[in-house]
């Protein structure tokens, strides 16, 4: 599939486009707070570090984010326990507080489901190392939502994120592709995004009852969410993984 990949800062035009694409995301995972408040402005903030790509018709057809921050600041030095979240928080930190980062965070790569089944997403994720790496960084981390872990949300994160084919490499394919592309497991994010709600908020993005206490398993959920019904709300947790790519 040939694509045109550029930096947004270099096609400001294509923004209402990169929001118009057609996705898989489940609907809950849209009502993460830190998400809401941040993932709208990282175009304006951070368009150098916004990907998107555009197919031979002109078309938006993937768009991959990523915010710069420093890791090495005074009480942080190790990737997060809550992730993908957290390093969002710390991207905007420190932009307000004229931190100079040291470390990119990889955010989303989204391909639209016109484009699925070509191999997109493992070009953005090169595209995005590679612009890292040309806007003078040496390394991207990426708090990584294994996109086979929906299929048992029962198992731990902390077995299946390690868990390796005959040939050693992972058995999910996200975080396959991103150890292909030179990254290495590093450790799991247990908390990486929560969203909480009420019963009748999650009922309305599910269609499902959320009537009992206990586990209740989602659609694109990688870890079942507690339902309190009782108390007449639910929290769900999810866990991603971290990746580090050396450039």
């Amino acid at each position: 599939m040939e694509l045109r990949i550029t930096t947004l800062a270099e096609r400001p035009e294509l923004e209402g486009a990169l929001w118009g694409m057609k996705d898989l995301w489940p609907e809950f995972m849209m009502y993460d707070p830190v998400g809401w408040a941040n993932m709208g402005q990282i175009v304006t903030a951070f368009p150098e570090y916004v990907l998107v790509a555009t197919d031979s018709d002109g078309k938006v057809v993937a768009r991959a984010f990523s915010v710069p921050f420093q890791l090495q600041a005074k009480g942080r030095g190790e990737l997060p326990g809550t992730g993908w979240d957290q390093v969002l928080l710390w991207a905007f930190s420190d932009l307000r507080h004229g931190r100079t980062p040291d470390t990119v965070s990889a955010i989303e790569v989204t391909v639209d489901t016109s484009a699925l089944g070509n191999g997109v997403s493992h070009v953005m994720l090169a595209a995005m190392r590679d612009n890292a790496r040309r806007l003078g960084f040496a390394e991207v981390v990426a708090p990584v939502r294994p996109n086979g872990k929906h299929k048992e949300a029962a198992s731990a994160m902390h077995e299946y994120a390690f868990r390796t084919r005959e040939d050693g490499l992972p058995v999910d394919p996200w975080l396959r592709v991103h150890v292909r592309a030179g990254g290495t497991v590093e450790k799991v994010a247990p908390a990486s995004m929560t969203i909480g709600a009420a019963v009748e908020q999650w009922r309305q993005w599910t269609g499902l009852p959320f009537d009992t206490d206990g586990p209740v398993e989602l659609d694109g959920a990688l870890v079942p969410v507690h339902c309190e019904a009782s108390r007449g709300y639910a929290v769900y947790v999810e866990p991603n993984v971290w990746v580090r790519h050396r450039l």
